[in-house]
């Protein structure tokens, strides 16, 4: 499982041209899902995103997680982050996991994390063509993958 965060002032998703999910200061989380991968990644990812300190203190050190400043979080799956790209210019994609295993553990990833965020996930629609708005904050962009549990 494998997730690209990024800190954000502000961000949304829309599907055919309508806003389906939207936060302000938080989180927006690309979630990728492996074919292999189980509630124990989501769960070791959940702990590690809520708890990562990647906001600002009051001296302006990141020193701060998304649950001490009771940001945001908009999930967002995203498949192509499963892309195989050693050969050739074309990526494969065979690494991501189909629907009947990546909806649950999507469903599974938000479910977990709704347990200590105070507001409400916001979320895509899985598997839609959407379009993602974003403000950077920082930029802070920090990549995670449950297979590499640095």
């Amino acid at each position: 499982m494998r997730l690209v965060i990024q800190r954000v002032s502000e961000a949304q998703v829309k599907v055919e041209g309508e806003i389906v999910g939207a936060i302000t200061s938080g989180l927006l989380v690309l979630l990728g899902i492996a074919e292999e991968d189980t509630q124990d990644d989501a769960s070791w990812l959940v702990h590690k995103l809520l708890n990562m300190r990647i906001f600002n203190d009051e001296n302006g050190v990141m020193n701060q997680s998304l649950l001490e400043v009771q940001g945001a979080l908009l999930v967002i799956s995203q498949f192509t982050l499963l892309a195989a790209t050693k050969k050739g210019n074309r990526p494969s994609y065979i690494r991501a996991a189909k629907h009947e295993t990546a909806i649950p553990l999507y469903r599974y990833f938000i479910e977990q994390a709704q347990k200590s965020v105070q507001t409400n996930i916001q979320e895509g629609i899985f598997g839609a063509d959407m379009k993602v708005h974003l403000v950077n904050d920082g930029p802070v962009t920090i990549m995670i993958d449950s297979r590499n549990r640095e």
